[in-house]
C-alpha cells in the first residue's frame, strides 16, 4: 500500500505527498505512509529495491540505489542516503540517519546516526568495521578503501575525542569520501553509534 495515512496521532487529515522516482522496485506486503504535516512529503530516490512485509513511515527521504531487505521498519523522519543496505529485520528509529554505502546487518536496532561507508551490526547497533564487499561493488578502488580503512580507525580506535579525530582524518585523509565522511559526522544531530567489537578482535 503505497501513499497511506501516516500512523501519526498528529496526522490532521490534511493533504500530503508520497514521491516514488524511476526504477523502484517494491515488492508484496510493504507500506509506505505518505508526510504528516500539511503538504509535507515522503521521498524515495530512483533503483532501490525495497522487499516484502515491511513499512517506511512518514516523511522519511531515501536515496538511489537502496536495498531494504524484507521485515525492516523504518521509522518517520529517518533518512537514508544512497547505496545504503537494510538487512531483514532492521528497525530504525525516528530521525535517524544512515549514511551512503552503510551496511547495517539483520536484527539490528538503529537508534543515532551511522556514518557512511561502515558495517554495523548487534541488537543495539555498533560500528564493526569497513563495508568491504559494498566499497568494491560500487567501484572504489584500492587506495579509496585503504583511505576509509585508515578513517575507521581513527574514529574508533584511536582513543581520540570525536572532534580531534575528525580534524586528524581532514589533515591526514585527504579525499572525496573522507570529506563525505567527516561531514556527515559534523552534521548529525542525533550522535553517531559506537564501535563493537570487531570481525578480527572476535578471532
Amino acid at each position: 500500500m503505497l501513499g497511506s495515512d501516516p500512523l501519526d496521532k498528529a496526522f490532521s487529515g490534511k493533504r500530503s505527498y508520497l514521491r516514488i522516482g524511476d526504477r523502484n522496485k517494491i515488492r508484496e506486503h510493504y507500506t509506505i505512509s505518505r508526510g504528516t504535516e500539511p503538504e509535507s512529503e515522503t521521498r524515495i530516490g530512483n533503483g532501490n529495491y525495497i522487499m516484502t512485509s515491511g513499512h517506511i513511515a512518514h516523511n522519511c527521504v531515501l536515496g538511489d540505489n537502496i536495498v531494504v531487505a524484507s521485515c525492516a521498519l523504518v521509522a518517520g523522519y529517518a533518512e537514508l542516503e544512497d547505496q545504503a543496505f537494510i538487512s531483514g529485520g532492521v528497525v530504525i528509529h525516528q530521525y535517524s540517519k544512515i549514511g551512503r554505502l552503510a551496511m547495517v546487518g539483520g536484527n539490528t536496532r538503529v537508534n543515532s546516526d551511522l556514518p557512511p561507508y561502515f558495517l554495523y551490526s548487534d541488537f543495539n547497533v555498533a560500528a564493526k568495521g569497513l563495508n568491504i564487499v559494498g566499497l568494491k561493488r560500487a567501484g572504489f578502488t584500492a587506495e579509496q578503501v585503504k583511505l576509509l580503512k585508515t578513517a575507521f580507525r581513527i574514529l574508533y580506535r584511536s582513543g581520540l575525542k570525536r572532534e580531534d579525530a575528525l580534524q586528524r582524518i581532514e589533515a591526514e585523509l585527504p579525499g572525496e569520501h573522507t570529506r563525505h565522511l567527516v561531514a556527515f559526522i559534523r552534521a548529525s544531530k542525533r550522535g553517531i553509534c559506537g564501535a563493537g567489537v570487531s570481525r578480527e578482535e572476535q578471532a
